[in-house]
């Protein structure tokens, strides 16, 4: 029963009604749900989204109460791995989309590593760079390209609007993800009130002056 899945915790995938909802919504009133959502049963008696909340969302709007599904148990890490997975394999995807799943995946990842027995500063470096390596080798983006995507989820909301609305740069928010907040937001009143972002050399100069103290 479709009132018996809820979605997964922090999904960082937007579920939009647009042209392809729709089209998705009469393929399923038409034909059924084709390939079966992916969910984990949870303490509840309920079960949690992994892979599947557009064709879920879409269900609904079509009016059905239950939709094909295969329960697989499985901890919060292998869940957070496979529902990024999943849903990274879909045609267009925002950057704040792409930079919020690789976080979480790095994250599970790297708790999925372990720990080491003797905690060094080496050694931590060497378990972050194999964890970053895992998921750019696993996502098809270099490891380069998936650290200046969880860089854009230290941006305020505003900003990071802006790059899902290419109207910011990804490569200059890259470079804007330096300033602190406070920074990020007299930028954010700058671009309001002059009605332009600043370029990626702009974005390079910000992030000297905010390391050197000196940006106001």
């Amino acid at each position: 029963e479709i009132s018996r899945i809820h979605s997964f915790v922090n999904h960082p995938f937007k579920v939009l009604d647009d042209d392809k909802m729709d089209d998705l919504v009469e393929s399923i009133k038409q034909n059924g749900v084709l390939t079966p959502v992916l969910v984990r049963p949870d303490k509840n008696n309920s079960y949690e989204m992994i892979s599947g909340h557009r064709r879920m969302h879409a269900a609904i709007k079509a009016g059905l109460e239950t939709i094909p599904a295969i329960v697989r148990d499985m901890d919060d890490d292998t869940a957070i791995i496979l529902m990024v997975d999943s849903n990274c394999q879909r045609e267009h995807i925002l950057p704040s989309e792409k930079a919020k799943a690789y976080q979480m995946k790095l994250e599970a990842v790297k708790r999925k590593a372990g720990r080491p027995s003797k905690i060094n500063s080496g050694q931590v470096g060497q378990k972050l760079k194999w964890s970053v390596a895992t998921v750019a080798n696993q996502s098809g983006d270099s490891i380069k390209q998936v650290q200046r995507y969880i860089r854009l989820t230290e941006l305020l909301p505003e900003l990071l609007d802006l790059v899902d609305d290419r109207k910011l740069a990804f490569n200059s928010a890259v470079e804007v993800s330096y300033l602190n907040h406070e920074e990020q937001g007299w930028l954010a009143e700058t671009i309001d009130s002059e009605q332009s972002t600043p370029s990626l050399s702009q974005a390079q100069r910000m992030k000297k002056l905010s390391r050197d103290g000196k940006l106001n």
